[in-house]
């Protein structure tokens, strides 16, 4: 084995939904050479559905090699493991059940490699969370799916973006059941993990954290909720009574809108929406999701599989190939 073959990260990337805009955006962000320079891509999927959408899209400056193992990886190349053989049926924009069966079979085979130390980071393209539900899958989305997989207890959604991370304490569940799942306890080890990723992952050695409240207008003092005195305020102020370097309380309107959020090195959002919704309009498009608290690295786009667009070769490639690079910084943190 070479020592380029040996130096170069190997990052695995599935197709994901093959009806919605992974391919596309996975093909066109590996048109890039200047990729190759860093790492060896390997998709998971299929030759033919890459061939596919090649032909249809006219991205002739898109070459692959299929490969029987991440070991036969062929640095300078993309390189595809088809992790299914039958033809199966393409209807862009529309969720099936072949689409469904593709998107599980190359997240099955992505974590197996990674086990067994083939590869270095997982990349994952955009699934559909009803669709790709069945008996090998029945989870909310990948986070929950890798966490099992990994047996890690404490993982987070964190959001990545130019200077921007913003973690979740809960993450895809009902906004009814986002009170009662918190509690100090579940927020204090979200507060650690974050930390951790953000000293192990980043290398930032004294990380600032900022935590935001619960209710609007942290409660205002009692009159519209009570949460931030019971689960926050002594919480944060035991963290920093033990030298971490967290901030907060802070409502979040207010935090995002006066751009306090630049002060501090990543922000730990409540619930879904509250974190999801300012990263989406300050980083969508060249933001990505990293699961913190993983034993591997996997980082995804940051949209969905956009089917109203599939298939129509519109679709920006700018997040994918966000995800890529930071999959390779992060495997280069580690190192």
């Amino acid at each position: 084995m070479s020592s380029e073959k040996q130096e170069l990260p190997k990052i695995g990337i599935t197709l994901g939904d093959i009806n919605g805009i992974g391919p596309e955006v996975i093909m066109k962000s590996l048109v890039d050479q200047r990729i190759f320079n860093n790492m060896t891509p390997i998709i998971y999927g299929s030759t033919k559905t890459l061939s596919y959408y090649r032909k249809n899209f006219r991205l002739n400056d898109f070459q692959y090699t299929q490969v029987k193992s991440a070991a036969d990886a062929i640095p300078r190349k993309v390189n595809v493991i088809n992790c299914w053989e039958e033809t199966l049926e393409i209807n862009a924009g529309q969720p099936t059940e072949a689409s469904s069966k593709a998107a599980r079979l190359a997240l099955q085979k992505v974590v197996e490699d990674i086990k067994e130390g083939h590869i270095d980071a997982i990349v994952t393209g955009p699934i559909n969370k009803h669709n790709i539900q069945s008996d090998d899958f029945h989870f909310p989305g990948h986070t929950e799916y890798l966490a099992e997989m990994f047996g890690a207890q404490d993982c987070i959604m964190l959001m990545v973006g130019e200077n921007l991370r913003i973690g979740l304490v809960t993450g895809h569940i009902p906004l009814r059941e986002v009170v009662d799942k918190l509690n100090p306890e579940l927020i204090e080890k979200r507060i650690n993990v974050l930390e951790n990723s953000l000293r192990n992952d980043f290398g930032i050695q004294k990380p600032r954290i900022a935590i935001l409240g619960i209710n609007p207008h942290n409660g205002d003092k009692g009159l519209i909720g009570s949460e931030e005195e019971q689960y926050l305020n002594d919480l944060i102020q035991k963290m920093r009574d033990s030298g971490k370097l967290v901030f907060g309380p802070y409502p979040a309107d207010g935090f995002f809108g006066e751009g306090r959020y630049t002060k501090y090195d990543a922000i730990l959002a409540m619930y879904h929406d509250q974190g999801l919704i300012p990263f989406k309009t300050l980083a969508f498009g060249n933001g990505i999701n990293f699961t913190s608290g993983l034993p591997i690295i996997r980082t995804s786009p940051d949209h969905g599989t956009a089917y109203s667009i599939a298939g129509q070769n519109i679709a920006n490639e700018s997040s994918m190939r966000q995800a890529i690079y930071q999959a390779y910084d992060l495997v280069k943190n580690k190192k």
